[in-house]
């Protein structure tokens, strides 16, 4: 089974096809987490209560959590615990798969708010650390599903990083919404394989032996058969009758005194 296989040179164009992917990638993740930041800071500075931003499972005024509850944080050191994870997983997500990013972001984000409003406890939930666990299992899952070279890397580089995030979807703190977490990750996996073909594979590789002509026929590589091959050396015939050769001993000599 081919794990990897092997790209092509780049060239002038792919050199700048990636430069383009790299400075979307990077806009589309600032403006993501310019976003966490602002909304933070406006709430922050009027005042805005979570009970309006965040989910209320079960209840119709908790539903516009859903759009807005991984823009808002309960504290300061909540919002920057998220930060790198979401601009690091939003960056790789949109470089990878520029295509299955544009269904499979959004899918995260609303399937595990509506997750955290059917099934999760009552109480106010917020942050974005559901959206970041479905990113990661998004990118791990993918990589196994496709397994070219740059989806592989991605998702070991992924796993490396956070995938201490996989614990974090068990009750571990009352404070801390396992439920989002993992709402968030069933829905990163689920947008794994529903997504994962969207992008092309990247070109494969194609060697200069592979174009040349097929000049060898298969049969010329198999072995001969036994009855084929030449004989080299004709034993003699055996004779006829059984023949018995007797070898005598050869008489004793006598001991001489000097």
């Amino acid at each position: 089974m081919e794990i990897a296989r092997p790209v092509p040179e780049p060239t002038a164009t792919s050199v700048a096809q990636d430069r383009n992917r790299i400075r979307y990638a990077l806009i589309g993740a600032l403006a993501l987490t310019a976003g966490l930041w602002l909304l933070w800071l406006a709430a922050w500075a009027l005042g805005w209560p979570l009970d309006d931003l965040g989910i209320v499972p079960r209840q119709v005024g908790g539903l516009l959590g859903i759009l807005t509850a991984p823009l808002a944080h309960a504290s300061f050191d909540h919002l920057m615990s998220n930060t790198l994870p979401i601009a690091l997983l939003a960056t790789l997500t949109l470089y990878c798969y520029q295509r299955a990013a544009r269904l499979a972001l959004p899918t995260i984000w609303l399937l595990a708010g509506l997750g955290v409003w059917l099934f999760a406890r009552d109480s106010v939930h917020v942050g974005a650390s559901g959206v970041a666990s479905g990113l990661m299992l998004f990118l791990f899952l993918t990589g196994l599903l496709r397994r070219d070279r740059l989806a592989v890397v991605t998702s070991l580089v992924v796993f490396f990083l956070y995938g201490s995030m996989i614990a974090s979807v068990l009750p571990t703190e009352q404070h801390i919404s396992f439920e989002y977490h993992l709402a968030g990750a069933i829905a990163g996996v689920l947008s794994a394989i529903l997504f994962f073909r969207r992008d092309p594979l990247p070109p494969r590789k194609r060697y200069s032996w592979e174009d040349e002509p097929d000049d060898i026929e298969d049969d010329e590589l198999e072995l001969p058969r036994a009855q084929d091959v030449p004989v080299l050396w004709q034993r003699a015939q055996p004779p006829q009758s059984a023949q018995i050769i007797v070898f005598r001993r050869p008489a004793a000599t006598q001991p001489t005194d000097d």
